[in-house]
């Protein structure tokens, strides 16, 4: 193998590992909603591998055509930065919509109590919600458009490094380097999103929420509204 593609190659899964650690939007979603929605962990696993997957794909097909056509990095370049900000526009705009419904459906469902006579015992309070969580399950587990929200706001989020900094200089090399290069960063970025997610989302599953149990989808529309602001105006 070509000394330049091995550099390459370790340069790719170096890229991939830093560019998803420090993007809060390749993980944080993922964690917040498995938790809201009660995803199981292979349902989390798949969801996050197919958004990353898609993440990946579409800056792979936009650099094939660029090689292919010969189309200026710089021009590529612009076109990645306006997907970007379409991508997290529309992160902060979905969970600022999904806080608000989290908002609503959490005073909705706000437990109360009620007493209870009974001839032998005498009163008892109980105490429930007014909607039930079993209700919002079914709900949402009818139109459970959530996945394919990510799923779209993923293909829309570019991978930056992925065009100018690996595949132009592998396609100089050969058609193979910059399959293997490509391949490199994608297996390396999918990997890293998937272990944070899962290890993050197993700890929080782990964890008492107690009477907060029903603010969690406000909360996960927070958290997402939060890492979009953060990549849109903190560049991360």
């Amino acid at each position: 193998m070509d000394r330049e593609i091995i550099v390459l190659c370790a340069t790719a899964a170096s890229i991939g590992f830093i560019h998803t650690i420090f993007g809060p939007d390749h993980y944080l979603p993922f964690i917040v909603m498995s938790k809201a929605r009660k995803w199981s962990m292979a349902r989390t696993a798949v969801i996050t591998f197919l958004c990353g997957l898609g993440h990946i794909l579409s800056s792979v097909v936009l650099g094939l055509i660029g090689v292919a056509f010969g189309i200026a990095v710089m021009k590529l370049e612009a076109f990645e930065a306006f997907r970007g900000n379409l991508a997290a526009w529309a992160l902060i705009g979905f969970g600022f919509a999904y806080f608000v419904w989290g908002v609503h459906s959490a005073i909705k469902n706000k437990p109360h109590t009620h007493a209870h006579l009974h001839d032998s015992t005498g009163a008892h309070v109980h105490e429930h919600g007014h909607a039930g969580e079993h209700a919002h399950a079914h709900v949402a587990e009818k139109a459970n458009i959530t996945p394919w929200i990510l799923f779209t706001i993923f293909v829309l989020g570019p991978c930056e490094p992925l065009i100018p900094i690996l595949m132009y200089p592998a396609a100089k090399n050969s058609f193979t380097g910059l399959l293997l290069v490509t391949a490199v960063f994608g297996g390396v970025t999918i990997t890293t999103m998937m272990t944070v997610v899962m290890l993050a989302s197993w700890g929080i599953n782990l964890a008492p929420f107690g009477k907060l149990e029903r603010y969690t989808h406000a909360l996960a529309g927070a958290t997402i509204c939060v890492s979009g602001l953060a990549i849109q105006f903190l560049g991360l």
